[in-house]
């Protein structure tokens, strides 16, 4: 007997069976583009001079993957949930069916963590094109990709559900997804930061996955190690689930 949750999976393979075509090649080009301008181009000016021990652009790439992961999971909770809720209700005709509230949680967060898959997957097959996975570990990029980018996946559920506008995305933008991209390591390293927004990227979950997709590249130990950093994601994931769960009853029974 299928799972309900595979039930509700099910919907969204089957619409996005529709409109995969038009998105296929962006999660290609992207990669291709952040890697030519800012690795390539950017790191012509910084190598020999910022004293990391690589390359520019292989400092940069695993911070890029762990940063576009956690971008599309942060998307896949935005515009698709709100509009279930608000403009096409599909969640509610779903609820109006056997599906209980955590299937239907489960199963679109099973999609969401598909499309990050995915997204990371084209994202390694980049990397290994510009010759940036230095390490018989580097395997490892992908799974810590996933990971960090399903990290704030069900926190978006949960924001989407209470907000009443759409424009409370540009918020999310502005004050979460800009600064954690900026001020996580991807770019440059936290040592480099002071010590009160050292303390801020620490907390953010996408510097726990750079370590671990620079770890897993370079073949160098992460700063406080594996098990620490995916430990603290695998906390983003589960708590993210309970208060998206909530989330979801509430919208669901008013």
């Amino acid at each position: 007997m299928i799972h309900p949750a595979a039930a509700a999976l099910e919907y969204h393979l089957a619409l996005y069976r529709r409109t995969w075509r038009g998105t296929f090649f962006v999660p290609f080009v992207l990669p291709v583009l952040f890697l030519l301008s800012i690795g390539r181009g950017v790191g012509g000016y910084i190598d020999g001079h910022a004293g990391l021990g690589v390359s520019y652009l292989d400092y940069i790439a695993p911070g890029l993957l762990a940063s576009t992961a956690l971008q599309v999971g942060i998307g896949e909770g935005t515009y698709m949930v709100f509009g279930a809720f608000n403009w096409s209700r599909t969640y509610h005709m779903m609820r109006a069916s056997p599906l209980r509230t955590v299937d239907i949680l489960a199963g679109h967060l099973a999609f969401s963590l598909l499309r990050v898959t995915m997204s990371a997957t084209a994202f390694v097959v980049v990397m290994t094109m510009f010759g940036t996975m230095r390490s018989a570990t580097a395997v490892l990029a992908l799974p810590a990709a996933v990971l960090v980018g399903f990290s704030c996946t069900a926190f978006m559920f949960a924001f989407s559900a209470v907000i009443d506008s759409d424009n409370m995305f540009a918020v999310v933008l502005r004050l979460a997804m800009v600064p954690m991209t900026l001020f996580a390591g991807v770019f440059f390293p936290v040592s480099a930061m002071p010590v009160a927004a050292r303390a801020l990227a620490y907390v953010s979950p996408l510097w726990h996955g750079v370590e671990l997709c620079r770890a897993a590249t370079l073949g160098r130990a992460t700063a406080w190690g594996a098990p620490v950093h995916a430990g603290y994601l695998m906390i983003w994931i589960v708590g993210g689930f309970l208060v998206a769960n909530r989330a979801f009853a509430r919208k669901l029974t008013d």
